[in-house]
């Protein structure tokens, strides 16, 4: 039997680890760039474009696609919201200044990540309904979710939990959206 104790220690372990081979990095400054645009993305003005575009050129199925893109969204926004205060992870920027991101982080605290919640939320339900649209929609995810780490906003358990709740919330509304 695994105790949990030691199981979220190593995690954490592994976490700081990461974050400070993360925050000492100069990465290149396409890579910054890519992060930046990325994370702004993520901040909601991409998925409400892809929202109004399909709304206005997305065939038959445009209502469902939008309507279970925004109930997994809403979902994640409502289940962040409460994990982040139950747990009430620091960010990794509390324990070690990042050497190029200045970023201020948008709350206080860090499990699970609300940026990548909701791109897995929307890029999920809205693949399963355009499939031809995957592999950019979770290009775009991936990026957000890496961004949030090599910006010092997140830990990797962080963005990994949060494509899980993400993606785990866009089935269920899809699901629901179809019956």
């Amino acid at each position: 039997m695994v105790d949990a104790g030691a199981m979220l220690e190593y995690i954490a372990l592994r976490d700081h680890t990461l974050m400070r081979r993360v925050n000492r990095w100069h990465a290149p400054r396409w890579i910054r760039a890519w992060m930046l645009c990325a994370t702004r993305g993520g901040d909601g003005w991409l998925w409400y474009t892809l929202g109004a575009i399909i709304l206005l050129a997305g065939g038959p199925k445009r209502f469902m696609a939008v309507g279970a893109a925004a109930l997994a969204a809403s979902l994640g926004v409502t289940l962040f919201l409460r994990l982040k205060r139950a747990t009430a992870r620091r960010r990794p920027c509390a324990f070690e200044p990042h050497c190029w991101a200045t970023l201020l982080p948008p709350d206080q605290f860090s499990f699970p990540s609300g940026h990548t919640i909701t791109a897995f939320a929307v890029a999920v339900s809205l693949s399963r309904f355009y499939p031809e649209l995957g592999l950019g929609l979770l290009f775009c995810a991936i990026s957000v979710a890496v961004s949030r780490i090599l910006l010092g906003m997140h830990f990797l358990s962080d963005v990994l939990a949060g494509a899980a709740i993400g993606s785990g919330v866009a089935c269920g509304a899809v699901w629901l959206v179809r019956l």
